[in-house]
């Protein structure tokens, strides 16, 4: 009976629900949660599971951000590397077919490799219209866990994922049109998040009745030499989170402080949906108030890593294998268009800890608004502050 469930015709292996065999490689590895080979994530189609890495210099002026994700049901692993100077970002995207392979992370000419899980992580480019990389990322301290993020609406799942996040040192070179740069001593932010959220072609059907778009997101990884402090918020159009959290982690002792009472005050720059500059407070439980003031240096478009791009947003399909390669002006971005609403804004920080003197570091301020928001004086869909 063995042999007749796992041969089909031929002598060919068969899976014993009666289609192609779909073991993989990841199938030899102990991480089964499911009584199912690892092609199967359960039965959303939306199910993934992404990196992502951004890396800064000390005084902003060269940023590189890159993600892979794979999408299990969609037969699809796509990947992009960002490079941004003075003078605009360049990017390279490039997808395939997965053919149901998760544990190899290789997309044309990017590459994801886990040196050593939870420590160090390699990120490779290989050399593609000038553009190229070969980074190490090690992690500052172990990671951390945020809280699981759970959305559902007229009872659809819009988002159901966990989310790892850690702030790390880069080691290795970029090239840029023959410019070769080194990293050693760039400080960045990495995470891993895995489960459900739109991905690939829109559903043809909406909710009933319809709903009209509302997303406020607010998410600061921050370097402050002996800290890291991570911050992140979603709110509903009243401004009630219905996700935030903060935690301080002391690089020395690796100890993880949650905070409490969490706040988040910004100032939107006119015309925009932009913060001028933003104020992030907590209470330290025992020791008193925290607080974090963040000042805009420049921002990075989402999009120039795939997030929201209107050609190779994540999860689309581009064919068996499909590179890409984009240029885009510093001056090109106008940000009074919803297309332009993900950034991660590039911002000196400075953090007041209870009893210290105040901790001048660096990071990022990733911003998502769309629809209302109340506290922002945002009424619509995409109006602009004043």
């Amino acid at each position: 009976m063995a042999d007749a469930a796992w041969h089909g015709r031929n002598g060919q292996p068969e899976a014993s629900w009666g289609g192609a065999s779909v073991l993989t490689a990841g199938d030899d590895y102990p991480l089964h949660q499911r009584p199912e080979p690892i092609a199967f994530a359960g039965t959303d189609r939306n199910f993934y599971d992404r990196y992502f890495f951004n890396g800064q210099s000390a005084d902003g002026g060269l940023f590189f951000a890159a993600a892979l994700g794979v999408y299990p049901h969609l037969n699809i692993m796509d990947a992009a590397v960002a490079i941004m100077d003075r003078e605009g970002c360049r990017s390279v995207f490039a997808s395939r077919i997965l053919d149901h392979e998760r544990m190899n992370t290789e997309v044309g000419p990017i590459a994801v490799e886990v040196i050593a899980p939870l420590k160090r992580l390699r990120v490779r480019l290989e050399p593609t219209e000038g553009l190229a990389a070969d980074l190490v990322a090690t992690g500052l301290h172990r990671p951390i866990e945020e809280p699981r993020f759970t959305r559902r609406l007229h009872g659809r799942t819009l988002m159901d994922v966990t989310r790892m996040t850690q702030n790390v040192a880069w080691t290795g070179e970029l090239a840029v049109q023959g410019r070769r740069i080194g990293v050693d001593g760039f400080l960045g932010t990495r995470d891993r998040s895995w489960g459900v959220r739109p991905i690939g072609a829109a559903d043809p059907q909406g909710l009933a009745p319809p709903v009209a778009p509302q997303f406020f997101w607010l998410w600061a990884p921050m370097h402050f030499g002996t800290h890291s402090l991570f911050a992140h918020t979603n709110d509903d159009a009243e401004g009630h989170p219905w996700n935030r959290a903060a935690v301080l982690v002391d690089h020395q002792t690796g100890e993880e402080t949650k905070l409490t009472d969490i706040a988040f005050l910004l100032d939107l720059e006119p015309g925009t949906r932009r913060a001028r500059t933003a104020r992030i407070s907590g209470t330290l439980p025992g020791a008193g108030l925290v607080e974090v003031s963040l000042s805009p240096v420049r921002h990075f478009q989402m999009s120039a890593i795939g997030y929201g791009h209107p050609s190779r947003s994540h999860g689309t399909f581009h064919g068996p294998l499909s590179v890409l390669c984009e240029q885009v002006a510093a001056d090109a971005i106008d940000p009074s268009l919803p297309m332009n609403a993900h950034v991660q804004t590039l911002a000196r920080a400075r953090l007041s800890l209870p009893g210290r003197p105040p901790l001048d570091g660096q990071g990022v301020l990733e911003q998502l608004m769309i629809g209302p928001h109340a506290p922002s004086r945002l009424t619509g869909f995409y109006d602009l502050a004043r």
